[in-house]
């Protein structure tokens, strides 16, 4: 299937190198040995030579790969997080992501270049750019600072995240657990 490259976005193939730009940035991208990739008017093509079971997985993830830089350049990606927990909160400070979660320390979070992290409120961060491996990298470190933990529920998730909640200790029943007292009589 050829991937429709759209108004305002240059694709360029030198050297097995794969290179979009586009409104939102550049992105770079090294080809796996066996597949071509072509540039025509409006599209690009990937083929691939045979239909060995390494070609045929190569040829679907370089092509995913270079529709994703494409859609990347033009809309980009974004990652949404939320905090959950007492006093749990984020902070903006310049570019950098200020998070404290309960630990004797607010830990900082640097994005790389092309990343920018926003917070809105208190308890909502978003991650965004146009490289969408970038973008879930840096949610997944964000988020592992401080996971949601099982038994109320508190920590960093993803927007959306069903956390699979645990009951915790179960309380006395009347004689199910030898009721009181005991002893000799």
């Amino acid at each position: 299937m050829p991937i429709a490259v759209p108004s305002g976005v240059n694709v360029g193939y030198s050297g097995r190198v794969v290179t979009v730009k586009g409104p939102k940035g550049e992105l770079k991208l090294e080809c796996a040995e066996p597949i071509e990739v072509k540039v025509e008017s409006g599209a690009v093509n990937v083929t691939r030579p045979n239909d060995d079971k390494r070609s045929k997985q190569l040829h679907g993830l370089t092509r995913t790969l270079i529709a994703n830089m494409v859609r990347g350049v033009t809309s980009g990606f974004s990652k949404n997080l939320e905090i959950v927990g007492v006093g749990y909160r984020a902070q903006a400070q310049g570019k950098k992501l200020n998070v404290t979660v309960g630990y004797s320390h607010p830990v900082v979070v640097e994005p790389p270049a092309g990343i920018d992290i926003k917070v809105e409120g208190t308890n909502k961060i978003t991650v965004s750019g146009a490289d969408k491996q970038m973008v879930g990298q840096l949610a997944a470190q964000i988020r592992a600072i401080r996971p949601p933990e099982p038994y109320k529920g508190k920590g960093i998730r993803y927007e959306g995240e069903r956390v699979r909640r645990k009951l915790g200790k179960a309380g006395k029943t009347a004689g199910a657990a030898g009721g009181g007292g005991g002893g000799k009589k």
